[in-house]
């Protein structure tokens, strides 16, 4: 387990712990319900989007912050608490939110641990290994299109495919900034679903069948991120489904993992 972290500090705690979640996904909420339960520690939550914190909002021993922080407010943060322990339970696809979270780790010898998300097995799709290759594929496809992979990778699939606008109809949260930066790109309201998870099988069905989706674009967001729910209804509906694979393979530990080492070596 231990190679599986990053060990700058690994003190025990003996009374209680306190940590720094980098968050906004469902991993990050069941950690975080686990840890105000145990009521030994306190934690410090940063997610980027409204919808995040409200994954975790309402938590004892829990705060919460909400908002892109820059370097600066991040060291300050860092310097105003007494950190254990940094975990990253940021989406999979954020590679590039990881890598400063354990840049920030390191320049603060502070110890960092990556939750992973179990990834399922893709079987009956079509696999590709970037937003760019699925947005090729799409441009060689006919149909209709429902986009399941968020509002920022819109742009790629909007300038690879001529006839978008009668074509993609493009699954987003419920947030303006999600759907304004959907209709910047040219895709009409009528073509934007607006609506938070989870999403059921049946649930996907009635959107496949009610706009006459022959494909499915998904990312592998494994069993949190609805991905079973996606196949399923794809194959129920006889629509293609089209995922695209995590970009890295990444070390780290799963949700259980991760708390028995936080348990373990800082006692939470």
């Amino acid at each position: 387990m231990a190679s599986a972290t990053q060990g700058y500090s690994t003190r025990r705690i003996s009374q209680s712990g306190e940590f720094l979640v980098f968050g906004g996904t469902v991993e990050a909420r069941l950690l975080c319900e686990w840890l105000s339960a145990r009521n030994t520690c306190k934690v410090t939550v940063c997610c980027v989007t409204k919808y995040g914190g409200e994954l975790v909002e309402g938590l004892a021993n829990v705060e919460v912050l909400v908002g892109a922080l820059d370097d600066e407010q991040k060291n300050r943060l860092i310097a105003t608490h007494a950190y254990d322990c940094i975990v990253d339970a940021t989406h999979p696809y954020a590679t590039h939110v990881t890598h400063s979270i354990e840049e920030l780790a390191r320049a603060h010898g502070i110890s960092h641990v990556r939750l992973l998300r179990k990834e399922n097995e893709a079987q009956d799709c079509t696999l590709v290994h970037s937003m760019e290759e699925a947005a090729e594929l799409l441009e060689k496809r006919s149909g209709n299109i429902l986009l399941t992979t968020g509002s920022k990778d819109l742009a790629t699939f909007v300038n690879a495919i001529p006839d978008f606008e009668q074509r993609i109809y493009a699954r987003v949260l419920p947030l303006e900034s999600s759907i304004s930066n959907a209709t910047d790109l040219g895709i009409s309201t009528g073509h934007i679903i607006a609506m938070k998870g989870p999403f059921s099988a049946e649930l996907n069905c009635a959107l496949i069948h009610e706009y006459d989706i022959k494909v499915l674009v998904t990312k592998a967001s494994g069993t949190a991120g609805g991905f079973e729910e996606k196949l399923e209804a794809a194959k129920r509906c006889r629509c293609e489904l089209v995922v695209v694979s995590r970009p890295v393979q990444e070390s780290g530990l799963d949700l259980e993992e991760v708390k028995d080492y936080l348990e373990s070596e800082y006692g939470a």
